[in-house]
């Protein structure tokens, strides 16, 4: 019931952004003659004429399309009607062809409103990451750092922690004998290595049965999450990390505990170096404990980056209970949303995030009925409103067969005083629709198969 619920609110998005294509038209006096819910693939379920306008319903529902008598060359319309699109006004055009894109935010905002007004309170996207328990083996670091159930961490490295993705992030990065290593630290571990062994050449193979003195091994540095990447907008980046060979690997495993090694004949000083410099990576975590912040002893995630804690997240609701604060609470929040989801798009066009990445209306289906089965309909109010803005930002992208695409062409025949040719308007956009068309299957592809890995 509850993805039933979530198809229901996408479907009426869909028919909000068609409308304010339709009711525009009608406003500047351009004759309209389909308006139509679904794509015209497959079965028509539903068609009805009503005064000059035929209204239809497709059987692929998830879409939708205003059309007028200029996509049909057979209509009766005479070519210089003023009820044509193409013969108004190059700015009325635009009005239609942005209105779409302007229903949508419109209704983000009424969503936004409804829920800020009814329910009281509206999501600030912080949360509060409190220990629940601590679930570690007694050999774990943990046990020895101080942290206690009840204790909010709030710094971890010197990053505010927001989320338990921000604290997982820098445990799963933190790992221990992970097979990577900091640059610069290698290149201070090479130093003490050749003051403890003047006579050998740091990129000389060591004769063997060669006595190598070994410094006391000291644990790596503490990594640095930058708050984008905290905030799950970047995908982290290990920059300045190197791999060990799988020798050099053996040659880690192999010195833990010693402060002598006696060399095979195999090795150089810099694999010591590298061997020497891939260990355990701290997390200094501060908590605040009874109104007050406490700093711990370092905690050092495993070899699969587990600390071994039950995380509790509490989301920080922000009040919604006068005129001002209503108002003011929906503005910042379709601020904060519209923001993330354009940066989304940044990413993803840059090639900083996977193709893989992308999701489409089966994951949003299926996500957005389990937040209404959890968290209750204005979740689902705010998760439809979040969609419209979506909707409003890559309907308005200037991709032919878009309307940012049409809207782009409109600017074209502004600036050059004349339209740009029907017939290579009709070819680009024909193109970029067989583009748009496969990108859907591809991320259909990926909405099932994350289903089917339970990754949604």
């Amino acid at each position: 019931m509850s993805i039933i619920i979530m198809i229901l609110l996408i479907s009426l998005l869909i028919l909000v952004h068609e409308a304010g294509h339709f009711l525009a038209a009608r406003a500047l006096g351009i004759k309209v003659s389909k308006f139509a819910i679904g794509f015209p693939i497959g079965p028509t379920l539903w068609s009805k004429k009503i005064g000059d306008v035929e209204y239809l319903i497709h059987a692929c529902v998830l879409g939708g399309y205003v059309a007028f008598p200029d996509d049909d060359k057979d209509s009766d319309l005479p070519i210089d009607s003023q009820d044509r699109f193409m013969n108004k006004p190059v700015w009325q055009r635009m009005i239609v062809i942005s209105a779409g894109v302007i229903a949508n935010i419109i209704t983000a905002f009424v969503l936004v409103f409804i829920t800020a007004l009814a329910w009281g309170q509206l999501p600030s996207g912080d949360y509060q990451v409190y220990i629940n328990k601590i679930a570690a083996p007694k050999e774990s670091s943990v046990w020895n750092s101080g942290l206690q159930s009840g204790d909010r961490i709030v710094e971890v490295n010197g990053s505010e922690i927001n989320s338990g993705y921000a604290l997982t992030l820098y445990a799963q990065n933190s790992k221990s004998f992970d097979g990577k290593v900091d640059s610069d630290f290698v290149s201070k571990n090479l130093e003490k290595l050749e003051k403890l062994n003047p006579s050998i050449n740091k990129d000389d193979v060591i004769p063997s049965n060669t006595v190598i003195n070994l410094h006391k091994i000291e644990e790596e540095p503490a990594i640095q999450i930058d708050e984008t990447t905290l905030k799950g907008y970047n995908p982290y980046k290990d920059e300045g990390q190197e791999e060990l060979s799988d020798f050099q690997i053996k040659l880690r495993d192999s010195i833990q505990g010693k402060n002598s090694y006696v060399a095979d004949g195999t090795t150089t000083l810099k694999d010591f170096a590298y061997a020497i410099s891939d260990n355990v990576k701290p997390m200094n975590i501060t908590v605040l404990r009874d109104g007050k912040k406490v700093k711990i002893l370092p905690v050092y995630p495993d070899k699969k980056g587990v600390i071994g804690v039950m995380l509790e997240n509490r989301q920080i609701l922000m009040p919604t209970n006068t005129p001002k604060t209503i108002i003011k609470g929906t503005f910042d929040y379709i601020w904060t949303q519209t923001y993330t989801l354009c940066y989304g798009f940044y990413v993803l066009f840059t090639g900083k995030v996977p193709a893989s990445s992308m999701h489409g209306i089966v994951a949003i289906a299926k996500v957005g009925g389990d937040v209404i089965q959890n968290n209750g309909i204005f979740s689902g109010l705010l998760l439809t409103a979040m969609i419209s803005i979506d909707l409003a930002i890559l309907n308005f992208l200037p991709i032919p067969a878009l309307d940012g695409g049409h809207f782009m062409f409109l600017i074209i025949e502004k600036l050059r005083g004349k339209p740009v040719d029907e017939k290579t308007i009709e070819k680009i956009s024909s193109f970029f629709f067989i583009l748009l068309i496969v990108l859907a299957f591809v991320i259909i592809f990926n909405d099932i198969y994350a289903l089917l890995k339970h990754q949604l």
